[in-house]
């Protein structure tokens, strides 16, 4: 069971000699691909012409095994830049000097071919590897394997990171916990104060009394604003509940990165909440600390497939 990054790179040369029909021995097939993190898959091909007959069949095969990722696919033919040149071959010569006898004939102050133009048109005309295509397909396979490999080796430090700081989180949650009773004692004893201090205004001297109503909407008003401070064991449930699913969702394979950016989210929320109902140094820091080590893991996360 693997959990695939979309960062990952991989090359490789076709194993033999790729023969050319009629010159021998010709040069070899390579390939190289490379990913980076995109919310779907971006596939990019950088071919020579002679090459981009096999982009379609190229491009599903990497559709099949990829899910999401901007990835960019190149392919070249070994040596055919590097070599220089090519000697015209005779028959290609007179061919050329043929059709430009016929171009004349029509068209007598046309420049004649140089030795340049020459070399660019049976450079062109160079025939093709025979069997290029499946060549180039069983390359494809070749660096598709590798490629996907090192996407799971990468996949596999994300996970390993990201189980860390679930750890950590989970610490810091246990650190909480205990703090809720006194979060509780302090936010009771805030309501006391503010319930007294509203009912010393209405009896006050000179002071209007207050109707049993008015005394009644205060009083909820005080206990809803009391059940909203206190209510911070909710948050700490939630979170624990969140990292379990990350969890979980890091010991499956296939696609889940898109699962654990929502989560993160959720995380980031309950820790955000838990900070704002803080009323204790304490219990602030260990809110702060578990966004630093969510963003982190925010970062990590949108780098999985």
């Amino acid at each position: 069971m693997a959990v695939y990054s979309m960062t990952g790179y991989a090359t490789a040369q076709f194993g033999g000699p790729v023969q050319d029909a009629g010159h021998g021995p010709g040069p070899a097939l390579g390939m190289e691909i490379r990913s980076v993190n995109s919310r779907f898959l971006d596939l990019t091909f950088k071919m020579s012409d002679e090459l981009r007959g096999t982009e379609p069949a190229l491009r599903e095969l990497l559709g099949a095994r990829l899910k999401r990722g901007k990835v960019e696919i190149r392919a070249w033919i070994e040596g055919r830049a590097e070599a220089g040149a090519r000697a015209p071959l005779p028959a290609e010569l007179q061919h050329l000097v043929n059709l430009q006898d016929s171009i004349l004939a029509w068209h007598p102050k046309a420049a004649p071919l140089s030795v340049a133009d020459i070399l660019h048109l049976t450079a062109r005309q160079q025939a093709l590897p025979s069997g290029l295509h499946d060549h180039l397909l069983e390359l494809a396979q070749t660096v598709l394997a590798a490629f996907i490999e090192a996407r799971a080796r990468e996949g596999k430090r994300l996970t390993d990171m990201l189980l860390d700081r679930l750890r950590q989180l989970r610490t810091l949650a246990q650190e909480a916990q205990p703090l809720i009773p006194e979060l509780v004692a302090q936010q009771r004893q805030r309501f006391i104060d503010r319930w007294n201090e509203a009912l010393g205004a209405g009896q006050g001297a000179g002071a209007p009394a207050l109707s049993a109503d008015a005394v009644q909407e205060r009083a909820l008003s005080e206990a809803t604003a009391f059940a909203i401070r206190i209510d911070v064991a909710e948050e700490l449930t939630r979170l624990a509940s969140h990292l379990e699913e990350i969890e979980r969702l890091l010991g499956k394979s296939g696609e889940v990165g898109k699962r654990l950016d929502f989560l993160i989210q959720e995380l980031h929320r309950e820790a955000n909440t838990l900070g704002s109902k803080s009323s204790s140094l304490e219990l602030t820091r260990i809110s702060v600390d578990m966004k630093v080590l969510i963003e982190q893991m925010r970062e990590q996360v949108q780098n999985l497939e």
